[in-house]
């Protein structure tokens, strides 16, 4: 893929894009014998035409996980579109380091990227790919004179899984390509500002939510209109930050919409093995609908990845661990916490999943597994302590959104003057977590609390940012900045850059600052 309109050029015949998650399992179609004329030529095609959207978070490709990759020329694994999220989003920060020497790991953990990076290049392609096969069904199917019974619905799961990608995009590239369905397919896509991308989203999420055809309860693994909400929220929540206005009161009003929704915390336990929070992160978590509001899809043995929850749990699995005791095979032993994090939970924090057993809490040898302390908080077990249905994949559905989340945000609202009553919420977290109430919880005790509640769900980045403490030295942990004791780094930092091969061949790109 040597730039967007090759993507588009290729989405011609997005029609060959399959699914093997679950509910939308359908048959594939060949790319190299079919366009798109000649092949959505019924409902069932357009069907695997959007779960092909869907299967882009989940997998590498369509033909399972020792298959092709579904953009040549990157690495299946590496490149999963929710793995490739962690590197930027959770790798960058406290929360893990990662003795790998792949491409690109060494230099994001330790914050030392630059344009050529092929880690970073991996998941800007992915996002940028979801965003094309989006405007692709979109185009397709309001062009088609196929009678699709959910065409409205369709197309609005499109636009909102669209969304879902330029939120990713604008929050870790700021600047970047634009295009949407009205956008000629060949043609070099041109440049949107970050400011520019704000308002696009806040008006394309507003209508989603208030005027599309976007169900308000969809099937589970589908987007619906709670999860436009979380996205125009997020999108509030972080605006000081894209466009130098906070929007303290409008993210208030959205999170309120969404508590009218009929989610809620998850506080008792499905059974008596792990605790309520646990139970959100387990083979079978997709019973926990009371909490999760949209969620990626992960079967051990019909949606198979080297990345999402897969990831999440091989490559932090090592040392004196008990595979078996995670549902899993063997483990990848990559991935440990940094001294700093670690010490944010106390014993009584029922969050506190770490494996200390022969680990040490320093981290002196990126190389070396037992150098940081592991963690355990995704285990491949059910709650009734049986274990996934395979030991070599995962059935862990990766939770994008939850409500525990919508309570912290409210918090952090309320804590900047929004009407809102947040800290109720926030508390109602700690006491699932084992914890004292706070009866007027700070800034830094909200971040803090948000650090222990979502961590490995891939906030920790941007909450950094928001508080001012990513690049800066008011936060310092072990290897921020390259050096075993921590130090600040860069503030343009805050911004991943455009890789170097799209601005080679998109001259209507421009480089991020610092780079």
């Amino acid at each position: 893929m040597k730039t967007i309109k090759y993507i588009l050029s290729s989405l011609a015949i997005a029609a060959a894009l399959s699914s093997c998650v679950k509910d939308l399992d359908v048959t594939p179609i060949d790319p190299n014998l079919n366009t798109a004329d000649k092949a959505l030529t019924s409902p069932e095609a357009f069907e695997a035409l959007l779960a092909g959207i869907y299967t882009g978070y989940g997998t590498s490709g369509y033909y399972g996980p020792g298959g092709e990759p579904s953009i040549s020329g990157l690495d299946g694994g590496m490149s999963q579109y929710i793995r490739g999220l962690f590197h930027l989003c959770e790798l960058s920060t406290d929360v893990y380091v990662c003795g790998w020497n792949d491409e690109g790991v060494p230099a994001v953990c330790k914050m030392q990227w630059d344009a050529s990076t092929g880690l970073i290049y991996s998941i800007y392609s992915r996002m940028y790919f979801q965003i094309a096969h989006c405007n692709e069904f979109i185009r397709e199917a309001n062009a088609t004179s196929v009678n699709l019974p959910k065409k409205d619905e369709w197309i609005a799961e499109a636009r909102a899984l669209r969304a879902l990608s330029y939120y990713h995009a604008i929050d870790n590239f700021g600047n970047g390509p634009f295009a949407d369905e009205t956008s000629v397919v060949g043609q070099t896509p041109k440049r949107i500002t970050r400011a520019e991308l704000y308002k696009w989203l806040e008006t394309e999420l507003r209508d989603l939510i208030d005027n599309s055809a976007l169900p308000v309860n969809p099937e589970y693994g589908h987007i619906g209109k709670s999860a436009a909400k979380m996205i125009l929220a997020k999108l509030y929540l972080n605006a000081e930050v894209y466009t130098g206005t906070a929007q303290w009161a409008k993210c208030a009003d959205v999170l309120k919409d969404l508590m009218d929704d009929g989610f809620s915390l998850h506080t008792t336990a499905r059974g008596t093995t792990y605790n309520a929070y646990q139970d959100l992160f387990l083979a079978d978590n997709d019973q926990c609908t009371d909490e999760i509001i949209f969620a990626i899809e992960q079967d051990g043995t019909d949606t198979q990845s080297y990345g999402v929850t897969n990831y999440l749990v091989f490559a932090f699995t090592g040392g004196t661990m008990d595979p078996s005791a995670l549902g899993i095979s063997s483990g990848w032993a990559g991935c440990r916490t940094t001294p700093e994090f670690y010490h944010k939970f106390t014993a009584a924090d029922k969050r506190n999943l770490f494996w200390l057993d022969g680990q040490t809490e320093d981290v002196t040898d990126f190389g070396e597994f037992t150098n940081g302390y592991g963690f355990q908080k995704y285990r491949n077990m059910n709650a009734d302590g049986t274990a996934g249905k395979a030991a070599g994949f995962v059935d862990i559905d990766f939770p994008v959104f939850r409500y525990a989340d919508v309570l912290l945000m409210a918090a952090e609202c309320e804590a900047h003057g929004a009407a809102v009553d947040g800290y109720a919420g926030f508390n109602q977290v700690r006491a699932r977590a084992g914890l004292a109430p706070i009866a007027a919880p700070t800034l830094q005790e909200i971040l803090d609390e948000r650090a222990r509640e979502l961590y490995l769900e891939l906030w920790r980045r941007q909450d950094l940012i928001r508080f001012g403490q990513f690049t800066t030295n008011a936060y310092i942990w072990q290897w921020k900045g390259g050096v075993h004791d921590g130090q600040a780094v860069e503030d343009y930092k805050n911004l991943f850059p455009i890789p170097n091969s799209d601005m080679m061949v998109n001259p209507n790109l421009e480089q991020n600052e610092g780079y």
